[in-house]
């Protein structure tokens, strides 16, 4: 197993802390001193790692879309039938949500503020590449609705982040029976 440095350790606690903060209190109402506080460093430790709490948000965001997407992807292969393939993508996205919920959040805080810069926003983006591929390979053998996939993202998987927060508030339950439901109305949203 590998060993983890002090300077890595450091980065991962104000990584850790910004998301924290971020969802509980919002990207404006989280100073640096509070996420240095939280992380149990000095202040002017996060410059060593970041130029500033916009490049600390960028980077919070590019490393959590990394792990949401190895998750989306895991076990998902290009040649899998389009159905077959979205159902797990589909699967392992709510798997994502569910299970890392403070990540979940950050996500669709990030999504709809405007606190992550362009840049790093289109860096997002590209970890979505499999699944934008498999709906094109959709469309193009008529299986899926020719929508951009923003539409097609906010019938299928953007739902997904309202089921959260329902279970979160318990509200519903999310259990394997819901997530086939909820699945099967995605499929249903986009399919010819």
């Amino acid at each position: 197993m590998k060993a983890v440095s002090k300077s890595q350790i450091k980065r991962d606690a104000l990584l850790k802390a910004t998301i924290c903060l971020v969802n509980n209190n919002g990207f404006h109402a989280t100073p640096m001193s509070k996420i240095a506080k939280m992380a149990n460093v000095s202040p002017a430790t996060i410059y060593l790692y970041f130029k500033n709490k916009q490049d600390l948000a960028n980077q919070a965001y590019i490393e959590v879309k990394s792990s949401f997407s190895n998750c989306a992807f895991k076990d998902f292969e290009p040649n899998m039938g389009v159905e077959e393939g979205f159902k797990k993508i589909w699967m392992n996205i709510a798997t994502f949500k569910l299970k890392e919920v403070d990540h979940a959040m950050f996500l669709s805080q990030c999504d709809n503020t405007p606190m992550i810069d362009e840049e790093s926003r289109q860096e997002g983006l590209k970890h979505l590449q499999p699944l934008i591929a498999l709906w094109e390979r959709g469309k193009e053998e008529g299986l899926v609705k020719p929508f951009s996939p923003f539409i097609l993202y906010a019938f299928t998987v953007y739902p997904i982040s309202f089921l959260l927060n329902t279970e979160m508030k318990g509200w519903c339950k999310v259990d394997k029976p819901a997530l086939e439901r909820a699945y099967s109305a995605a499929w249903d949203a986009i399919k010819l």
